[in-house]
C-alpha cells in the first residue's frame, strides 16, 4: 500500500489533497501545524501529525514517527499581500522560512530514505504567480520561484537514485483563506502611493472567470506522483494551463 506525507493540511489545497488519496486507497499522513481530527473522515489508512516545517525538531519527530513515505508533498505555505516597501524583513524572512527553507528542510529529511530505496516522489506546491509576476506579490513570488528552482536542479540530483521531483503550479484560488490571510499579514503596513493599486488587486480577487479549485490541485498532485512521464511542471485550474500555455 502506498503513502504520502502532506504537508500544510489543515485547509484549501493540503486538506483536499489528503481527501484525494484517502479516496483512492493511499494511507495518508497530514500534517499540520494544529492537528484537527475531525477536519478528514476517521480511516485506518489515515494518520495526523503535528508539524512546523521552520522547526528542526518538529521535522525529525515527524519523520520518525512517519517511518518510510513513497511521497511527499510539500504544500505548507504562508501568503504575503504587500509592495515590497511595506514588507519588513521579519515578514520577508517569515514568508522565506516557510515557503522555501521550510521545503528545502522537509525535502532534506526525507532524501535518505528515497536514495536508500531508490524511489519517491517529491511534490512541491508552488504557485503560477512565477510565471506572471503580479502587483503586490513581489515577496511571495521571490519565495515561489525559489522552490521551482530547487526542485528542477533537485530532479537532476535525484535521476540516478531513480527518485523525481515535481511541481504543481496553482493559479487564483478564491476558495482557500490565501487572500485573506495575505491581507492580515499586511494590516496597515500597506504605504499610501500604493494604495490604488491595492483597491485593484482587492477587486480582481473579487471577479468571476477562471480559477482553481483545490480539487484541480489535488488531481495534478495525484498525477505527479502516479505518473512517471508527467512533466516536471503541472498548472492546477483552468486559469493556471492558460497563463502556463501563454508562457
Amino acid at each position: 500500500m502506498n503513502t504520502i506525507l502532506i504537508t500544510g493540511c489543515s485547509s484549501g489545497f493540503g486538506l483536499e489533497t489528503a481527501r484525494h488519496f484517502l479516496d483512492r486507497d493511499w494511507t495518508v499522513i497530514s500534517t499540520m501545524r494544529n492537528p484537527n481530527p475531525d477536519l478528514l473522515p476517521p480511516s485506518d489508512r489515515l494518520r495526523i501529525l503535528a508539524l512546523d516545517v521552520t522547526d528542526a525538531a518538529s521535522i525529525a519527530q515527524v519523520v520518525e514517527a512517519a517511518g518510510p513515505i513513497d511521497v511527499l508533498v510539500n504544500n505548507a505555505g504562508v501568503g504575503l499581500l504587500n509592495a515590497a516597501e511595506g514588507t519588513s524583513m521579519d515578514q520577508a524572512r517569515e514568508v522565506f522560512e516557510t515557503n522555501t527553507l521550510g521545503t528545502i528542510a522537509m525535502t532534506k529529511a526525507f532524501l535518505p530514505q528515497f536514495r536508500e530505496r531508490r524511489a519517491g516522489v517529491v511534490v512541491n506546491v508552488t504557485s503560477t504567480v512565477t510565471l506572471r509576476p503580479l502587483h503586490l506579490l513581489s515577496v511571495y513570488t521571490a519565495s515561489k520561484a525559489a522552490v521551482n528552482a530547487f526542485t528542477e536542479s533537485l530532479a537532476l540530483e535525484l535521476e540516478p537514485f531513480g527518485v523525481r521531483a515535481r511541481l504543481v503550479l496553482p493559479g487564483r484560488a478564491p476558495e482557500t483563506a490565501f487572500g485573506a490571510n495575505a491581507r492580515t499579514r499586511m494590516g496597515a503596513a500597506l504605504p499610501e502611493p500604493y494604495a490604488e493599486i491595492a483597491a485593484k488587486v482587492f477587486a480582481g480577487f473579487a471577479d468571476g472567470g477562471d480559477v482553481t479549485r483545490a480539487t484541480d490541485v489535488a488531481e495534478a498532485v495525484w498525477r505527479a506522483a502516479t505518473d512517471p512521464a508527467s512533466p516536471m511542471r503541472l498548472p492546477a485550474g483552468a486559469d493556471a494551463v492558460a497563463w502556463a500555455s501563454a508562457g
